[in-house]
């Protein structure tokens, strides 16, 4: 079972640094064996000292190892922190800062060849929820396009576009319905990712295909991130 929090354009380095501490010693203290991974802001990378199943990932890199990439970071940064993880494809970077499916698909692959593991999200608009599960499917599966989803290092993140940050969770049925279909093409781990809290997590995450969870506000605040992770240890 994955634990992920992506802390999206919050938090800083110090705060970054309170709230990795207190989940440490969170997961040392009680024993925790769950694969908990957190996304903090680019700035608030560094060499932290964690415990074996807590991970500190990067949102973002452009797929070089260094270079003239005004804003970007890359590959060097990244091993300075010893960081291996990443996060791609996420709906944010789709469509407010327009990546394109070319370009989503140049970061996976290059991260795949550096042997990263990479959490690759995938998430439909209201419009195509609206016209049923046919279209739904299909339309994820167009994200996944020139995307190796055999690479055993791969993790993959169903966020519902319509669910993220508003407050809104698809139901049940609908996550159980749509990680069904997706598990007959999808080998590696599903994550779901959309308005995930403290009240909804036991029951997301006791679903079949339901391999972990993504989680966006709700996990900035560290009480309520290890409140999941509880709920989580039960299961």
């Amino acid at each position: 079972m994955i634990i992920a929090s992506n802390f999206k354009t919050n938090h800083t380095r110090k705060s970054t640094k309170q709230y990795l501490n207190s989940l440490n010693e969170f997961v040392s203290k009680n024993n925790i064996k769950k694969d908990i991974l957190v996304f903090p802001p680019s700035t608030c990378l560094d060499l932290y000292e964690l415990n074996n199943y807590i991970k500190v990932g990067t949102q973002n890199a452009y797929p070089v190892e260094k270079g003239s990439f005004t804003g970007e970071i890359g590959l060097e940064q990244l091993d300075e922190f010893n960081i291996n993880t990443i996060l791609i494809g996420h709906s944010e970077r789709r469509h407010i800062l327009n990546e394109s499916q070319e370009l989503i698909t140049k970061k996976y692959n290059y991260f795949k060849e550096k042997n990263f593991q990479i959490v690759y999200c995938i998430g439909e608009p209201k419009d195509i929820r609206e016209k049923g599960i046919e279209a739904v499917i299909e339309y994820n599966l167009s994200q996944l396009q020139g995307i190796d989803i055999n690479y055993s290092k791969l993790i993959v993140a169903y966020e519902p576009v319509w669910a993220i940050g508003t407050g809104l969770t698809a139901s049940t049925e609908q996550i159980d319905e749509t990680l069904n279909n997706l598990r007959r093409t999808i080998k590696a781990p599903l994550l779901y990712g959309g308005s995930v809290k403290p009240a909804n997590t036991k029951e997301i995450l006791s679903i079949t295909n339901c391999d972990g969870i993504l989680v966006g506000t709700a996990s900035w605040d560290i009480d309520s991130f290890i409140e999941m992770i509880k709920i989580a240890d039960t299961l």
